[in-house]
């Protein structure tokens, strides 16, 4: 009998409703019979100790088990999700709420402008492109033409300085790999050019327009193509007019597999600057291609012993923003004539707090720092001197300023909780700033406030959280609160605008973010703070974090719902294990949840360097006292759970997510909550995704969160 007929037997929902909110919950739900879920005899030896894998079938996303499993559990989500009264109403609400015009930032090439733009509701954003920066703007692209479900998305593009031609990437079903065109700009048309199987790669175009540079990976193996590990990027130029096959290969290490390349011509079309990255350290080597001259590539810095961010050039001077002896990073020149580091130069140092990013716009540089995650930019001059400060119009997060060297214009966004991203263009010289496009959403923002608190982690470490509530909200404990946290790979989590969150506040939610080592906060040492035999005091920090709203009448374990993504999920479903008792749900969202497997599918060897890995003995002891997947306990009261997971998706694979809710289903104890999974089908680990997609999934979540807290009660 094949699983898609065994779930017909369980498809009810039962009757019979019981407590599902931890002790003393007045709140219900009903009880799910789940998919039958087979176990084969998988043991692993590891360094000695024997690990139970009964579940390694789901790893195969193909296999017509797999498949059938699938159906089967989104059945039964789907059969839960009918019972939930307010689940229209809030897809109503979302819709309202995203309905309306977003725009990109705009980027200048040749006295054109070209920008992202979405009326409200179409699945993808058109591209266009104009005469003048209040020009009308002429439709280059509508992605939405390429697929009926609206899954091709225009992932990234890159105008050729010319202004006349547009490399275009292409993402299916929200997969990583790339497929890049050329379109014409004069005339509309999309040349026969067709680069497939290129993945974390940009393309840059040659001073002279008539090629771009970009990286790639060998064509996958038959049905591989969506889980094999991505070994050996190379870094090839492709001539416009051209077959793939006519490619030249500019570099390669066939003695370095893991070894990646972001390679980017300079704004004055003479050197190839190539940014050697391995895995997610944030250390990385720097080699390049003198475009003019015969040496070959040159190995500037080599040994992936610090993080240089190459920032840009003048003449043989290079910019780069780096952690080499400044943990908070600083802005120091390279004269690749004399690249000997007693004739390194620093040009801004390093501050009290951590810079992220520097862009050389108009002979100024613009460096974007974060202060308790909130944005703060500062103006210098070429010598290192300060100018002034950006002037923003409130706390919140300011992204963008990309420019030329020659160019004083530049265009920045900035958004927080309760305020959409504005953008507005601003002139380096002059330090005037203006608004551009301002987002009109149907809501009342000074209806909603966001708090910053402080709080004290187990081992004292001071963690900063953002909390918004509606204005006047009753803190009487008992408020249903949903907590976010990301806490990895040197990612910032800071104030961003969000449908979903805000439609959340509303119905009189509370929503926390909290800043977790792990991430970039506070510069090198928060992140290493929260890495490989570190990794469990990000977990201390969310849980300390669940405390405070509880100890300062927020909340209650009652109402309290944590969520996350991807290395979030991981959080999730790490802390859901450690402290079932403290939540009443858990969202994790397309996590790593087998930290002994991880590093054998598609990019994850890469993680390894945040992680660690189970090959080595030291670090499995590490990961298996933490991994989700083999933490759960039997006959265990976990947290009302609805893992989320995407189909297509090739960077968090969904072997992941189905193992943890297979798992956690037949662990949870006979009278605990439901624990579901929902998985995407034609979706990926989650960019690009089509507006639509993005509300259906935005409605679960709500709708899920709303009936496990009990909003509606």
């Amino acid at each position: 009998m094949k699983y898609g007929t065994l779930v017909l037997l369980g498809l009810m929902i039962m009757v019979n409703v019981h407590e599902a909110m931890g002790q003393g919950s007045p709140s219900t739900l009903p009880a799910v019979v789940y998919p039958e879920t087979r176990k084969v005899e998988q043991v692993d030896d590891y360094h000695g100790t024997r690990i139970a894998d009964p579940y390694r079938w789901l790893e195969d996303p193909d296999s017509e088990n797999t498949e059938a499993w699938v159906e089967s559990q989104n059945e039964v989500t789907q059969a839960f999700f009918e019972t939930i009264q307010s689940r229209e109403s809030i897809r109503e609400r979302l819709g309202e709420l995203w309905n309306y015009a977003k725009f990109g930032l705009p980027e200048k090439r040749a006295g054109r402008y070209f920008y992202e733009a979405n009326d409200g509701l179409q699945n993808q954003a058109l591209l266009y492109v104009s005469e003048g920066l209040n020009a009308k703007g002429r439709l280059l692209l509508d992605p939405n033409e390429l697929a009926e479900d609206g899954t091709v998305d225009l992932a990234s593009w890159e105008v050729s300085p010319n202004g006349k031609l547009v490399a275009l990437a292409f993402a299916s079903a929200g997969s990583d790999w790339r497929e890049w065109r050329v379109l014409e700009v004069d005339s509309g048309e999309m040349l026969e050019d067709h680069v497939l199987w290129s993945k974390f790669s940009g393309a840059s175009w040659a001073e002279d327009s008539t090629g771009f540079y970009y990286s790639r990976y060998a064509e996958p193996g038959e049905g591989e193509t969506f889980t094999a590990a991505n070994y050996f990027h190379k870094v090839y130029y492709h001539q416009v007019g051209t077959t793939q096959a006519a490619d030249r290969l500019i570099y390669e290490r066939s003695d370095e597999k893991e070894w990646g390349f972001d390679a980017q011509v300079t704004d004055d079309g003479r050197y190839l600057a190539m940014t050697v990255w391995k895995g997610t350290l944030s250390q990385n080597q720097f080699f390049y291609l003198d475009l003019e001259g015969s040496r070959g590539v040159v190995e500037l810095l080599t040994g992936f012993e610090a993080e240089y961010l190459f920032v840009g050039n003048e003449g043989s001077q290079f910019y780069f923003l780096t952690d080499h002896q400044a943990p908070m990073r600083r802005l120091i020149a390279i004269d690749v004539e004399r690249p000997k580091p007693e004739n390194w130069q620093e040009v801004v140092p390093e501050a009290e707090v951590v810079a992220q990013s520097v862009n050389l716009v108009g002979s100024h540089f613009l460096i974007s720092y974060l202060k308790d995650a909130q944005s703060v930019v500062k103006v210098y001059g070429l010598d290192g001197g300060w100018i002034r400060d950006v002037e923003f119009p409130g706390i919140g997060s300011a992204s963008g300023f990309a420019g030329r060297p020659d160019d004083p214009e530049t265009f920045y966004s900035f958004q927080n909780f309760t305020t959409p991203s504005t953008i507005f263009q601003y002139n380096a010289e002059t330090g005037k700033s203006q608004v551009f496009k301002q987002a009109e959403v149907a809501f009342d923002p000074s209806q909603f406030e966001t708090r910053q608190v402080f709080y004290e982690s187990k081992d004292g470490t001071r963690v900063p959280m953002f909390i918004t509530v509606k204005k006047g909200l009753k803190l009487d404990g008992n408020r249903p609160t949903l907590l976010y946290g990301y806490g990895g790979f040197d990612i910032s989590i800071t104030p961003r605008f969000s449908v979903t969150n805000l439609a959340w506040v509303e119905r009189g939610g509370v929503y926390a973010v909290a800043n977790l080592r792990g991430g970039g906060e506070y510069g090198r040492d928060w992140h290493e703070g929260g890495m490989l035999d570190k990794k469990q005091n990000v977990f201390d920090d969310f849980i300390a974090a669940a405390e405070w709203l509880i100890d300062h009448d927020y909340t209650c374990p009652k109402k309290l719902g944590i969520h996350g993504r991807s290395n979030g999920g991981l959080l999730v479903g790490a802390v859901m294990c450690q402290r079932p008792d403290l939540f009443a749900a858990a969202v994790p969202g397309v996590g790593v949840m087998d930290m002994l497997r991880f590093h054998r599918f598609t990019i994850g060897y890469a993680w390894t360097s945040e992680y660690g890995c189970s090959d080595d003995a030291e670090q499995f002891k590490t990961l298996v006292a933490y991994s989700p997947v083999h933490n759960l306990k039997s006959e265990t009261r976990y947290p009302a759970t609805m893992v989320m997971t995407a189909d297509h998706d090739d960077r968090v694979v969904p072997a992941h997510s189905h193992k943890f809710a297979a798992t956690l289903q037949d662990c949870q104890a006979d009278d605990g909550p439901p624990c579901l999974i929902r998985i995407e089908t034609s979706g990926g680990h989650g960019a690009g995704k089509p507006t639509a997609m993005q509300i259906a999934e935005s409605t679960d979540l709500l709708a899920f969160l709303s009936k496990a807290l009990g909003v509606d009660e």
